[in-house]
């Protein structure tokens, strides 16, 4: 997959639960390239990866975005060509980083409607 690419392509990649547009800088025989980083196109999740929607596990883990300019190791199998322009570093953070508080606001308004739901039909239940 790596002879499709070359130094200079810009490209987008994926960094653990982050996903960013970057310039290949080099292309390693391990299967990875590295991408120095020029946006953010999805911020990272928050928490610990291996129990998802746990609040309440030892170390839920806090992730910050790639910074702009920083240079990380991609497995080749995320990198995809990128077509189109690209968005300052600093307001493409913002639109990563608000796009995830709301994907996340709007699950915490659907937690709360069904709890809603559920304690009705608990009376209805006559539990």
């Amino acid at each position: 997959m790596s002879n499709e690419f070359e130094i200079g392509t810009i490209v987008t990649a994926a960094y653990k639960t982050g996903e960013y547009v970057g310039e290949i800088v080099e292309i390693s025989s391990s299967g990875k390239a590295a991408v120095k980083i020029k946006a953010v196109i999805k911020h990272p999740t928050q928490g610990d990866l291996h129990n998802p929607m746990d609040p309440n596990v030892p170390f839920f883990h806090q992730r910050r975005a790639l910074s702009d300019g920083e240079i990380a190791l991609m497995p080749m199998y995320t990198v995809k060509p990128f077509n189109g322009t690209v968005q300052e570093y600093r307001i493409s953070l913002e639109r990563a980083l608000y796009t995830e508080i709301r994907k996340l606001e709007e699950q915490a308004q659907w937690v709360a409607r069904s709890l809603q739901e559920l304690g009705q039909l608990k009376k209805d239940y006559t539990l």
